[in-house]
């Protein structure tokens, strides 16, 4: 594993950006992730059910802090900067070192759908993909009745690669997802 890589490993640092903070996720944002996860819209693209309580937040916070811990891929919160209140997760779904890519994954409070801030989420954790942990590849999937979350990859310089049949297994059912990736040398060119 590399360098930057092993760095990665051991602390998630804390990103701020305009209107946002992305940092490690807290014991104590278990109120704030539990009132946007109960969400079934929410939680209907991503592998997680909807919580049914307090407790599947707490519990969904450990795993994650679990995987700080284990030096596993994690995700940010994302965090409003005017009422520190977390709308959200995005994070390494995985870390491949030896190809130096990764797979991206987010979700985001409803009440703050089509506002730029997922696209503002993705851009910094991509810049600090490629410049800090000089990964070559990073790439997203989303499924094929969820193309919010496709414009979101393309306004960050993603490229669309392929739908990719029955990919996942999400809620019972088999999903198609359109495939996205930018590599490092094209995100650094459009920057």
């Amino acid at each position: 594993m590399s360098e930057q890589l092993c760095l990665y490993r051991f602390s998630l640092p804390t990103i701020e950006t305009k209107r946002l903070i992305l940092r490690p996720v807290k014991r104590s944002d278990a109120r704030d992730l539990f009132s946007y996860a109960k969400d079934p819209q929410v939680s209907e693209h991503v592998l997680w059910e909807a919580h049914r309580s307090l407790s599947d937040s707490r519990s969904f916070i450990r795993s994650i802090k679990r995987q700080y811990r284990q030096g596993f891929p994690g995700s940010f919160a994302i965090v409003l900067r005017s009422s520190q209140r977390m709308i959200g997760t995005i994070g390494f779904m995985s870390i491949h070192p030896d190809y130096h890519s990764a797979e991206i994954g987010y979700s985001l409070s409803r009440e703050y759908w089509n506002c730029g801030y997922m696209t503002e989420a993705l851009s910094e954790v991509l810049d600090y993909a490629f410049r800090v942990l000089q990964l070559n590849r990073v790439e997203a999937q989303h499924e094929l009745s969820n193309p919010a979350s496709g414009r979101v990859m393309e306004k960050c310089g993603m490229r669309f690669e392929g739908i990719l049949r029955q990919r996942i297994r999400n809620k019972g059912k088999y999903a198609d997802v359109k495939l996205y990736a930018v590599l490092r040398q094209d995100y650094i060119k459009g920057k």
